[in-house]
């Protein structure tokens, strides 16, 4: 076996397609380079973790509003370390209803700013109900300063009371994670 050591490889003549390595090689390919995989470029730069901050949430919140969303004690706070990064938000919480023709509808807020919304629990009769609920939201927002998410709720319809928890044994869960661009 041979083994051919050099810093650089270029076409003898022209452009066209150079071949190196074989499966298994790991490459790695300059700033400005383009990477081809049969004709289909491939990118050169993913996105990588950056930081995750996690919050455990231990107290919850009752409202019996239909006309506005109210804040949750479900929040997290992530300061990026650049403008182009992305930041993936999950809250993992349980939300019910105590009251018979209510549903009960999430929103993740940005600070002040609404970015997304969801429909939760959904009472028709008979008592309280209580689901697991995920929210999750890709945010790009474009700062450096700490960035605080927030997850807010309402009753959807009707009149009566509606519950996101966190409390002993039934605790919630608020993550932050930085994606890299």
């Amino acid at each position: 076996m041979s083994t051919l050591k050099v810093d650089t490889i270029l076409k003898r003549t022209g452009t066209g397609t150079i071949t190196v390595g074989q499966s298994g090689d790991t490459i790695s390919i300059p700033s400005g380079a383009t990477l081809s995989n049969q004709g289909t470029t491939v990118p050169t730069a993913f996105g990588k973790i950056g930081q995750v901050v996690q919050n455990i949430i231990t107290s919850g919140n009752a409202s019996t509003s239909s006309s506005s969303y109210q804040s949750s004690s479900h929040t997290v706070t992530i300061t990026p370390t650049a403008t182009s990064s992305k930041v993936l938000v999950e809250f993992n919480l349980g939300g019910g209803t105590q009251t018979d023709n209510v549903s009960l509808s999430f929103a993740i807020y940005r600070g002040t700013t609404q970015v997304t919304q969801s429909h939760g629990v959904y009472q028709n009769a008979g008592g309280q109900v209580t689901a697991g609920q995920t929210l999750r939201y890709l945010d790009s927002p474009s700062t450096t300063s700490a960035t605080t998410y927030t997850v807010y709720f309402k009753n959807n319809q009707g009149s009566g009371t509606v519950n996101v928890y966190g409390e002993s044994n039934n605790y919630g869960y608020a993550q932050a994670m930085e994606v890299l661009a």
